[in-house]
């Protein structure tokens, strides 16, 4: 059965990087008034030379951006069920080697935590756990979703990868979207950084979304953590897989991440240095790649930086986000798996949206999939 792993074989990662930076001017502006981009113009919109364009292409992907999903922006939740793991992961504060209390919520506090975020309007709910089979399994998702797909319109899970039926079961239970982040795609790296746990397994991880896209799955959502390597080459690889999936699976929508390393117990410094203009000219290079990709962004990213950000291109953003479990009800002092740098309340991330003309949505503009 063929998967990505087929295409993303053919490439070498210090070949792609390489061609990334001895893009030229040319490359540039040829990407830029190109009224259908490829890979390769990807490849220049992400390069050094694309940069004095910097302003270019944030006009066209504010124009792409309204033209496509108008002047809305979708609000979600994180909502954080456990934080044990038994993988090590050198960059994450649940890392099994991190001497901290371990606690996963039973269905009370759940609910307890699903009050709150219903309180405040949430009706699109990310649920988080470690990667713990034995705690955190499938039943234990399973019976989560069940648990509360009565209250959201759209249920999100962001776990450890499963098998195509595990899937196909929580679908069937309630299950809309599933976030899988490759971390890296430099395979190398992505071992120093995963020495213990299934996670360890590359190929497995890199081979997730197929199995999604088989189970028939609503949305995929994509991305790599930002700072364990170049991140011009990781974006590259991450738009080939986005690429790769839209064909295959073409009824699924998909969406992009931008994560940046943040620091967390037991702290790991950047390799790679992502600095604010570089996020931004990759968020507008993704626009301009792919006008219909939902593109997030989290509470892992500056008051200021979101403020600049939510009309160059986002579709959705999280607002008072929590990222411990019982984090926003019931044990609010856990444990958290990262900081988080956005810590203003819901009210005020709404009442910065709408001064920047955007109509907060609650619920996605197109769930007509029920």
């Amino acid at each position: 059965m063929s998967s990505f792993k087929d295409i993303f074989d053919k490439f070498d990662w210090n070949d792609v990087l390489s061609d990334i930076l001895q893009k030229n001017e040319q490359d540039v502006q040829q990407a830029l008034y190109t009224s259908k981009r490829t890979i390769e113009d990807f490849k220049a919109l992400i390069s050094p030379a694309a940069k004095p364009y910097l302003e270019q292409m944030a006009q066209l992907s504010y124009q792409l951006t309204k033209k496509r999903f108008g002047n809305t922006i979708q609000m979600y939740a994180p909502m954080y069920l456990s934080n044990e793991c038994q993988n090590i992961c050198t960059y994450c504060g649940f890392s099994m080697t991190n001497k901290i209390p371990r606690r996963t919520l039973t269905d009370e506090e759940i609910l307890t935590e699903v009050a709150y975020l219903k309180s405040k309007g949430y009706d699109h709910i990310l649920l988080v756990t470690g990667e713990a089979n034995r705690t955190v399994g499938v039943s234990y998702i399973n019976n989560a979703i069940q648990l509360i797909q009565s209250k959201f319109a759209n249920i999100t899970i962001e776990v450890q990868p499963l098998d195509q039926p595990d899937y196909e079961l929580l679908i069937e239970s309630g299950l809309y979207a599933v976030l899988v982040y490759q971390e890296t795609y430099h395979k190398e790296e992505y071992k120093k950084h995963h020495p213990k746990g299934r996670k360890s397994n590359f190929d497995y991880r890199l081979e997730t979304p197929d199995r999604l896209g088989r189970a028939g799955i609503h949305k995929i959502g994509l991305g790599a953590l930002f700072g364990l390597e170049d991140w011009r080459a990781d974006s590259f690889f991450t738009a080939l897989h986005l690429q790769y999936l839209q064909k295959t699976y073409w009824k699924t929508k998909y969406s992009i991440s931008f994560p940046r390393l943040r620091p967390h117990s037991g702290g790991l410094e950047p390799k790679v240095e992502m600095t604010d203009s570089d996020l931004v000219q990759l968020i507008c290079a993704f626009r301009l790649l792919d006008e219909d990709v939902e593109l997030s962004m989290s509470t892992r990213e500056s008051e200021v930086f979101r403020e600049n950000i939510v009309n160059l291109g986002i579709t959705s953003i999280s607002a008072e986000s929590k990222t411990n479990p019982g984090g926003y009800a019931v044990e609010p002092q856990s444990l958290e798996q990262f900081e988080i740098s956005d810590e203003r309340s819901t009210e005020e991330v709404v009442t910065m949206l709408k001064s920047k003309g955007l109509e907060v949505v609650w619920k996605d503009w197109a769930h007509n999939w029920q």
